[in-house]
């Protein structure tokens, strides 16, 4: 089965979640219980998913925790081990 190349977890919660809902940044980090700092190096994918973070994100968001880990195991499969080339 071939991969896409999937988004930065960060890169899909802006995308998703910030921008078509205009979510404030500073809410949402606020509920996250981190700073907004913290959030916009997920969001420009300098960052990644912790389990700590995915716990938040799920309670914050509604996805589960796995798939956010799972997301970011993906994008960390695709980036850093090319089998797909």
């Amino acid at each position: 089965m071939a991969m896409h190349n999937p988004p930065h977890p960060g890169e899909f919660i802006r995308e998703v979640y910030i921008t078509p809902f205009r979510l404030c940044v500073r809410k949402l980090a606020g509920n996250l219980d981190v700073s907004p700092s913290t959030l916009n190096l997920l969001f420009n994918g300098e960052t990644n998913i912790s389990p700590e973070m995915a716990l938040r994100l799920s309670k914050a968001l509604g996805r589960s925790s796995e798939s956010w880990l799972a997301m970011q195991d993906q994008y960390d499969l695709w980036h850093d081990y090319p089998t797909h080339l």
